[in-house]
């Protein structure tokens, strides 16, 4: 075997099937698309969720609910995280920069710092927002909760 002889396996490729290219192709005449309706014609597209005349999906299932544009969503970060952070890389000033650094948030997130887990040292955080129960734990122990 050497690359001079190299070939693709038997039956591997098959002729591209040029339509309407006379009869002597064997694809002329309606081009493999049959007689007359509408998917033998030039520019036809099915609709987006059309079923044959079925009553589509969209319009078999119910509606229900609605989505509130002025939603704000969080990014949860707990205390406990954060007390891991202060004592991993010694930061006692922590705020949005850091977070994204370490890798818990993205740029465009905005925090929110939660009460789970128990906080040791004094800590002066700055979020968009804080849990009341957070905002006590870093304030007991004399820390500093900055609102954006």
């Amino acid at each position: 075997m050497d690359l001079s002889n190299l070939k693709p396996a038997e039956g591997s490729i098959k002729k591209e099937k040029r339509i309407g290219r006379g009869q002597g192709s064997g694809h002329g005449g309606t081009s493999t698309r049959g007689h007359k309706g509408a998917k033998s014609r030039s520019g036809y597209s099915k609709k987006l969720g059309y079923e044959g005349g079925q009553m589509s999906l969209v319009r078999r299932v119910p509606k229900f609910g609605f989505k509130n544009f002025n939603r704000v969503e969080y990014k949860g970060i707990n205390l406990d995280t954060l007390q891991q952070l202060s004592e991993k890389k010694n930061i006692l000033v922590m705020g949005v920069d850091t977070l994204i650094e370490a890798g818990f948030i993205s740029k465009r997130d905005k925090v929110k710092i939660l009460g789970r887990g128990e906080l040791k040292a004094k800590l002066e955080i700055t979020a968009h927002a804080f849990s009341a129960t957070a905002k006590k734990a870093i304030e007991d122990l004399g820390g500093i909760a900055n609102t954006l």
